[in-house]
């Protein structure tokens, strides 16, 4: 239906025409809605009247416009398609305070303007989001009309100098944006950009070994010179000779290791330098930066959870993170190794992965100092305590959100643990998850290098007004010492890689997961008016892929793991065990397969309630279900202990036994690629039914499988999926429909054993042609390159912001971590 009251809202043109924040007066948008409402006063207040009556302080989308559509139907069809009903229909929230009525309107993408309405005088006025945000925090009684002072934090000023992206298409293709507008202005003042490229050739050394040019090379005239010679030089040299061939007579021009393996390559990156001084193109100092040796040392940091490669997964907040990260660390090495042999250099890469030792390790390695990462040449995890305020080291695992008291000693032991075992300073540090890019920030400042941060999934958006009710929350999540975290390293990043458009921007209904940061308060402790601006090209889209030696199609038996079978056929159609529940009566329904934690927003229980109350579904498969603990008292975790009580709840109000199995057990990978590829045997899908993901790894780890998958249309899922193409998208609100969304598909394969076959060779060839680890890693290193290059040669630094958001880790953030050590008795 909101699909529906878009479409009738909006008309041709969009309400706010430019991205800018506000309506103007000169668009004569605000002027034709005083003018529509100094014509219909009466349906306006009983509009109003009607929003008013439902004396709840808070509207959300949804409510607004199920409001608006019953009004219409009830009291004033002609309101629809007014004015009056665009608002309405871009309205994203409403604060109700009698006789007010306050709007947020966002007519596109992370455009916002704010609105005010007064139902008894029938006026609109236009407000700020400060005023706005004020409406909010008297709604929920923390204001004292006393001392009614708030810290107002705005980082807008700090950045109305720099350049930013315009159009909304534009989001997340930071760099390409970058290189267009900063190379055509560094080039325009041609001794300026060419000294700067210059400079920064001249920095890079590995171990005090120069790379690139040495001291011989004084002036860009003598490089254009030098180029010259050398292209007479290595014209007349055999093209697969390498440097111990010519390299001698390059360093008498003042050039030296680095431009590339043999001859061949060594003329082709001299001619991309010298096509950049002749005349600079995006795409030419794109190639060329992209070759400049640089990284040869990354610094990956992930705090929380039990970070191991065996035994791990499953347990409390562990999960896809430590997937991705050991994939993407597999991946850079071999692309790092790949570049620096390219450019003709014997120098082995080195990745660390930074994370939190555990004593209390529960039969994983997490009590180990330092651990090899499998499948590769030399990267390494290295595992640091976390500290008291005592000194003294905490055994056992905590939650990821009570781990903010222990990040800042943390960082300061991790970097001396990372300097000693490296040698050297990394040339790249990596930060994951809230956490993570907070000690990522505070590494990257201490050792001067180039920061990015990756945030998986920002918890902001999963949970309904976290913000405004963060002291409900504060005893079990501490989302005001997170949310600020977030603030601060999303603003201290040099680069920003995100997994799809909408974890940045969402979509023309609902607003994106780093969006959510630009304008919001957290009543009685401060109100951010201008947080975060996604324009910023520091944002990048860099999907990740699934491990292509672990996850393939079931039709490719040459690498199946056949001698599995048997064990499959046990945990799937097998008696019951201590870790299962649930024993299928008709095995020959095609399988339904979920694997996921069992917390609230994976909403597990959530499908096994829809499959219970849909007839029509159980009778077209069988649910089987891989996750969690089935005991009870197996689980620590809060969260996931409510999660198995609700579990087993569902079974026994719908009578499961028969049809569900559910199956309490954590798989390693090998186990759940060749499960997915079980499941496709047997003609089965794949559901992934989460209140909202960032990502969803498992998403493409089944559609390469070849399993048709259905998946949230919340967060990843809604970009990876081509709906009814390669896999089908559900809404996790409307439970029912998804299930007979779900039970139409079964049922169509049932008539068309074909229509089967159609969506899973879909789903590979999705996967294959957009989400690779090779693609992935490629992209990554480009991308540190050349924010390396822009931080260098221009004030990409933003020093003044720097100095911005330490003042808000001292005086905010450190005394919240406090606080919650205080909280804990230091532990």
């Amino acid at each position: 239906m909101a699909g529906n009251l878009r479409r009738l809202f909006v008309g041709d043109e969009p309400l706010i025409p430019s991205r800018e924040p506000g309506l103007k007066d000169s668009d004569g948008t605000l002027k034709e809605l005083d003018r529509f409402i100094a014509e219909n006063r009466e349906g306006v207040y009983l509009l109003l009247r009607h929003f008013l009556a439902t004396e709840r302080p808070f509207l959300l989308q949804s409510d607004l416009q199920d409001g608006f559509q019953r009004f219409c139907e009830e009291t004033d069809p002609g309101m629809a398609g007014t004015p009056m009903g665009q608002v309405v229909g871009i309205a994203q929230e409403a604060v109700l305070e009698a006789p007010w009525l306050a709007l947020s309107i966002r007519p596109s993408i992370a455009s916002w303007s704010y609105l005010r309405f007064h139902a008894e005088m029938v006026e609109v006025e236009e407000i700020t989001a400060s005023e706005f945000l004020q409406l909010k925090e008297r709604q929920v009684n923390q204001v004292d009309p006393q001392d009614d002072w708030t810290l107002e934090i705005d980082l807008g000023p700090f950045s109305r100098e720099f350049p930013k992206l315009q159009e909304a298409r534009s989001i997340g293709r930071g760099v390409e944006f970058l290189n267009r507008r900063l190379s055509s202005q560094l080039f325009q003042d041609l001794n300026r950009g060419d000294e700067g490229l210059l400079d920064f050739l001249r920095v890079h050394h590995y171990q005090d070994r120069p790379l690139m040019v040495n001291s011989r090379v004084g002036s860009v005239s003598h490089l254009r010179w030098a180029l010259r010679r050398a292209e007479e030089l290595l014209s007349r040299s055999d093209q697969g000779a390498g440097w111990d061939q010519v390299g001698h007579a390059l360093q008498d021009l003042g050039f030296e290791p680095g431009w590339g393996r043999d001859v061949a390559r060594m003329r082709d990156t001299l001619h991309l330098l010298s096509d950049i001084l002749e005349a600079p193109e995006p795409q030419t100092l794109e190639r060329f930066l992209g070759r400049i040796p640089m990284i040869f040392s990354l610094a990956v940091v992930s705090p929380h959870g039990f970070f191991g490669q065996s035994n791990v997964l499953g347990k409390p907040d562990t999960g896809g993170q430590v997937v991705y990260i050991l994939d993407q660390v597999r991946a850079l090495e071999r692309e790092m190794r790949q570049r620096i042999q390219e450019q003709g250099l014997d120098i082995e890469p080195q990745i660390r992965v930074l994370t939190r030792m555990i004593p209390e390790a529960e039969g994983t390695t997490c009590d180990q100092p330092k651990e090899h990462i499998l499948h590769t040449e030399n990267a390494y995890i290295l595992r640091v305590p976390f500290r008291n305020a005592r000194g003294e080291v905490l055994p056992h695992w905590i939650s990821r959100f009570e781990v903010w008291p222990y990040l800042e000693r943390f960082t300061v032991e991790a970097e001396k643990e990372l300097l000693a075992d490296l040698g050297h300073r990394p040339d790249l540090v990596i930060g994951n998850y809230s956490d993570g890019n907070l000690v990522a920030t505070l590494l990257a400042e201490r050792l001067q290098v180039t920061q990015c941060n990756i945030a998986h999934a920002l918890e902001k958006t999963k949970y309904l007004h976290s913000d405004l009710y963060w002291r409900d929350n504060e005893e079990h999540y501490h989302f005001s010492a997170q949310f600020t975290a977030d603030l601060i390293s999303m603003n201290a990043a040099d680069f920003i890689i995100t997994s799809t458009y909408q974890e940045i921007a969402g979509n023309q209904e609902s607003l994106g997961q780093y969006e959510s940061y630009e304008a919001f308060t957290m009543p009685g402790l401060y109100r951010v008016v201008h947080g975060v601006d996604i324009y910023d090209p520091k944002f990048n889209i860099v999907s990740p892929g699934a491990d292509s030696e672990v996850y393939f199609p079931h039709t490719d038996e040459e690498h199946r793991l056949f001698g599995l079978q048997g064990e499959f056929e046990d945990l799937v159609y097998g008696g019951e065990h201590d870790d299962s529940r649930g024993i299928f009566r008709d095995p020959h329904k095609p399988l339904l397969f979920t694997m996921a934690r069992l917390d609230r927003i994976k909403n597990i229980t959530g499908l096994v309630e829809w499959f219970g109350a849909s007839e029509r579904l159980r009778k077209a498969s069988n649910l089987l279900v891989i996750g969690g603990h089935t005991d009870l008292e197996a689980s620590t975790d809060w969260e996931e202990r409510a999660q198995i009580t609700r579990m087993h709840e569902l079974f026994d109000r719908y009578g499961l036994e028969g049809e569900v199995r559910w199956v309490g057990r954590h798989l390693d990978k090998n186990l759940a690629g060749e499960l997915y590829r079980f499941v496709a045997d047997r003609r089965g899908a794949f559901v992934q039914p989460a209140l909202f993901e960032a990502f969803g790894l498992t998403v493409i780890e089944a559609m390469i499988s070849g399993l048709p998958t259905f998946a949230t249309s919340y967060g990843g899922p809604l970009e990876i999926i081509r709906d009814g193409v390669s896999g089908f998208h559900i809404d996790p609100n409307h439970g029912e429909e998804s299930a007979e969304r779900m039970a139409a598909f079964f049922e169509r394969c049932a008539d068309d054993p074909e229509y089967w076959g159609q969506i899973s060779r879909g789903a590979v060839e999705r996967v294959r042609r957009r989400y690779t680890w090779e693609l992935y890693a490629e992209r990554m290193m480009t991308l540190s390159r050349i924010y390396g290059f822009w931080k260098y040669v221009t004030n990409l630094e933003r020093d003044e912001t720097r100095r911005y958001l330490e003042m808000l880790y001292g005086l905010q953030f450190r005394p919240l971590a406090r606080a919650i050590e205080e909280e804990h008795g230091s532990e």
